[in-house]
């Protein structure tokens, strides 16, 4: 089986790329040749894999090559995230639709020329494809069934995929699911330009040593899940037979629902007042914008039905990291102070 990894440089993609690989069978067939196209290289480890072949550069420029190819999976990350969509809004079009239009052309034409199966598509959708409209009131907790009506162009644009894929599906030029991930913390190295990066960076940088400026109130509650759950999620998204999307194709990931100050009490808990100590609240007005259009928590029954289930305490999440930064001493050096 050859699987496509696009975006699979990055945090979320490498993790998912390294679990796949790890796991050595997908759907019950082994994984042969794992692809990982993205506009950065691939980590080292990845790149030094037999099996791996990285493709680096624009996904747009790749999917002329890719429709001459035959996958047997795919899984869709690369994205522009959301405080950049915000920002260049062209930026956000050419990375989320037009590339996202042309993968999905690729795959069709793959299909289509080759007489094969068509490929297995995860495409990672996002939570902020719900927020409030005058017309379809914001409930506290969106669910699989809550009326989709994003309030960013970054939601806006994965809401617009999600039927994309849905509708490539429904004409048989691919078996395609979307998978709504919450915020995934926390996530190491450099703030990104996601609106929601503050909600690693208040957990990463204090355990770095380093002070870390929150931009929303103690009050504000959003959907998190780990890094590990969330491709876990994915993959068992890609493996369930469709009928047990229940006739929708796309499903929210579940989601641990916090505060910020829920998750301050618990960076307590786990490392001291003298790590909590270093967050600092000052308001950006902009982030804070964007983030108010944005659920507060959410559920998701049918991924509960795929056996999937959220961590039950913030502590656990911010344990995971902590495992998985056991060998970077800088990441944790926070701790010793």
């Amino acid at each position: 089986m050859k699987i496509l990894v696009t975006g699979g440089a990055g945090f979320l993609g490498a993790r998912l790329a390294r679990t796949l690989l790890a796991r050595g069978r997908l759907q019950g067939q082994s994984i042969e040749r794992l692809v990982i196209a993205d506009q950065f290289p691939a980590p080292p480890d990845l790149a030094s894999d037999p099996r791996v072949e990285v493709r680096t550069g624009p996904l747009l420029s790749q999917c002329a090559d890719l429709a001459q190819e035959s996958l047997g999976g795919v899984f869709h990350l690369a994205s522009a995230v959301s405080g950049e969509c915000e920002l260049d809004f062209e930026l956000g079009l050419r990375s989320n639709l037009d590339s996202t239009r042309a993968l999905l052309d690729a795959l069709r034409a793959a299909a289509g020329r080759s007489n094969a199966a068509v490929p297995r598509v995860v495409f990672s959708s996002s939570v902020a494809v719900f927020g409030p409209d005058p017309a379809v009131p914001l409930p506290k907790i969106v669910q699989d069934h809550t009326l989709p009506a994003p309030q960013t162009s970054y939601g806006t644009h994965k809401l617009i995929c999600e039927h994309l894929v849905a509708d490539y599906t429904r004409k048989g030029f691919i078996d395609g699911r979307s998978a709504r991930l919450m915020t995934v913390t926390v996530r190491p190295g450099r703030p990104n330009g996601a609106a929601s990066s503050f909600f690693s960076g208040i957990i990463r940088e204090p355990l770095a040593g380093e002070e870390a400026i929150c931009p929303v109130s103690p009050e504000v509650s959003h959907p998190v899940s780990s890094p590990q759950r969330t491709v876990d999620g994915l993959i068992a998204v890609f493996e369930a037979d469709r009928e047990a999307f229940l006739g929708r194709l796309a499903l929210n990931l579940p989601a641990l629902n916090v505060t910020v100050a829920q998750m301050l009490d618990a960076l307590e808990r786990v490392a001291g007042s003298a790590v909590r100590q270093r967050v600092k609240f000052v308001r950006d007005e902009r982030i804070a914008g964007i983030v108010a259009n944005w659920p507060q928590g959410a559920q998701g029954e049918r991924a509960l039905r795929l056996g999937l289930t959220p961590e039950a305490h913030f502590d656990d999440i911010i344990r995971q990291y902590i495992h998985d930064c056991a060998s970077n001493p800088a990441a944790l050096k926070g701790l010793a102070s």
